[in-house]
């Protein structure tokens, strides 16, 4: 087992975070170039959420399939294969030359992230001593929230200084520095139970049941709820998921177990998360759109406002999960949603010409703030309650409903929101859309908070949880 802070775990703590940070960045950054795109590929507000959606609908849909490839085949192959192939998905997004080929691109830059995401924390958890693994999850959470919020700022500059294409090219020689450090340092992990025969039906149904709800909501402002290609898509996507749920009770090798559900905690940090990371969605997908298109900053400047969620993530991801370790997940998990609420009411108040200092930064900080609370807590809920041979599936259903919740969030807040038929890259029309969407993330993130204390149990280290399905024999770890 690796220790936290020795030379071998600090080189898969990096491979880790930056093969994470690959993904989390590309489902960031290129919200900040949409009015760029809009103008060059001439695209309109559905292509534009397709360019969000394709990359989170794929990753949303296979993520599953990644983590119980990792238990099955091993974590450390996955996670390898997964950096390769967005590596080269990465290159055709550069490459692209129209808004269809661009959302080609992404959905299979989304396959990429589904092999590689739920890999990175699984292989934490596999591979760090039990002392030691609130620490590395909580430093993992910290350095791949500082990617995924450096995204804006990254992409910002590059926009500034090239081409929108770049943001996509700088992926390569990442994902190359990645392959290299886990190929030497990374030791290989897997569930040794596992069944090799593989969910056939579960990665169907589930995929179905997302990809034709996202169809749906992104296509009922073009064409109203009436229309056919609104209401077939959400007919599709709902028995999809009833049919993924009949399906995973009745599988003799399920994708997912329903009995990792019957663990309080695991199922409470899930609920929590889909609340919280919808709000996050919203927050990403529309926040860097306004300040350019609402207030009036330039790309570059928009991608810095968000800087300090960077700096408080960085600074304290790791104490919040050393502070959850000591008096149990429950107070954290509460008060940082509320944090983020407040300031998303704040938010709500952005508008023509907002001052950075007065308007901006106060909510910017607050909202880092409760992040840093919330983020490595939740991480280590979820995964700390179940046991060590289901750490590949617990992930990627924990980075599932993450991923589901944004991607949902991007497909129906506009709408949610008042948007309509109107237009992305007008401040007229943007302007009260922007407002109504950060009250609508307020909300989600108080939905957070409350599900949060009602469902986490406040444990600390060494009480064991009696709801978590662990088999006699194996390691119960319930620490946060």
């Amino acid at each position: 087992m690796l220790r936290y802070g020795t030379a071998a775990g600090r080189w898969v703590l990096l491979a880790t975070v930056l093969g994470s940070s690959l993904a989390f960045i590309d489902s960031t950054v290129v919200n900040l170039a949409l009015p760029t795109l809009g103008h060059e590929l001439r695209a309109d507000a559905a292509g534009l959420q397709w360019t969000v959606n394709g990359y989170a609908l794929s990753l949303a849909s296979l993520i599953l399939v990644g983590g119980s490839l990792g238990d099955r085949f091993g974590r450390k192959r996955v996670f390898l294969t997964g950096v390769a192939w967005f590596a080269v998905a990465s290159l055709l997004c550069g490459a692209a030359t129209s808004i269809g080929m661009l959302i080609a691109a992404r959905v299979l830059q989304g396959v990429g992230g589904a092999l590689l995401t739920p890999g990175a924390l699984a292989i934490l958890e596999a591979s760090f001593a039990t002392e030691d693994r609130s620490r590395a999850i909580g430093a993992w959470s910290g350095l791949a929230g500082v990617g995924g919020a450096l995204g804006p700022f990254l992409g910002g500059w590059l926009l500034e200084i090239g081409s929108w294409r770049s943001i996509f090219l700088i992926n390569v020689p990442v994902a190359a520095l990645v392959i290299a450090i886990a190929a030497r340092h990374m030791p290989e992990s897997r569930d040794p139970a596992a069944a090799r025969r593989f969910d056939v039906a579960g990665v169907l149904t589930g995929a179905a049941g997302l990809g034709g709800l996202t169809y749906g909501f992104t296509a009922w402002p073009a064409h109203g709820v009436a229309h056919a290609a609104v209401l077939v898509p959400l007919a599709i996507g709902a028995a999809g998921l009833v049919a993924f749920v009949a399906t995973e009770l009745r599988s003799p090798h399920p994708m997912v177990p329903p009995r990792l559900f019957r663990s309080r905690s695991f199922t409470g940090a899930n609920l929590v998360t889909f609340f919280a990371y919808a709000a996050n969605g919203g927050v990403f997908f529309l926040v860097v759109v306004a300040l350019q298109v609402v207030a009036g900053y330039p790309a570059l400047v928009s991608g810095v406002a968000m800087l300090p969620v960077t700096v408080i993530l960085l600074l304290l991801s790791a104490r919040s999960g050393a502070l959850a370790q000591r008096i149990g997940p429950r107070l954290p998990m509460t008060a940082g949603p509320l944090v983020c609420a407040a300031a998303l009411l704040l938010m709500s108040t952005i508008g023509p010409h907002a001052s950075y200092p007065a308007r901006v930064l106060p909510a910017v900080v607050l909202f880092g703030l409760g992040l840093a609370l919330l983020v490595a807590p939740l991480t280590a809920t979820a995964l700390g309650s179940v046991d060590d041979a289901h750490a590949g599936v617990a992930s990627g259903v924990n980075n599932a409903v993450a991923r589901a919740a944004g991607l949902l969030s991007v497909a129906v807040l506009p709408l949610a929101a008042g948007l309509g038929d109107g237009s992305l890259t007008d401040p007229a029309q943007l302007h009260p859309v922007f407002r109504n969407a950060m009250l609508l993330c307020a909300a989600l993130m108080t939905a957070a908070g409350t599900t949060a204390f009602l469902t986490v149990r406040p444990q600390r280290a060494g009480e064991p949880d009696s709801s978590s399905p662990t088999r006699p024999g194996t390691r119960r770890f319930t620490s946060r």
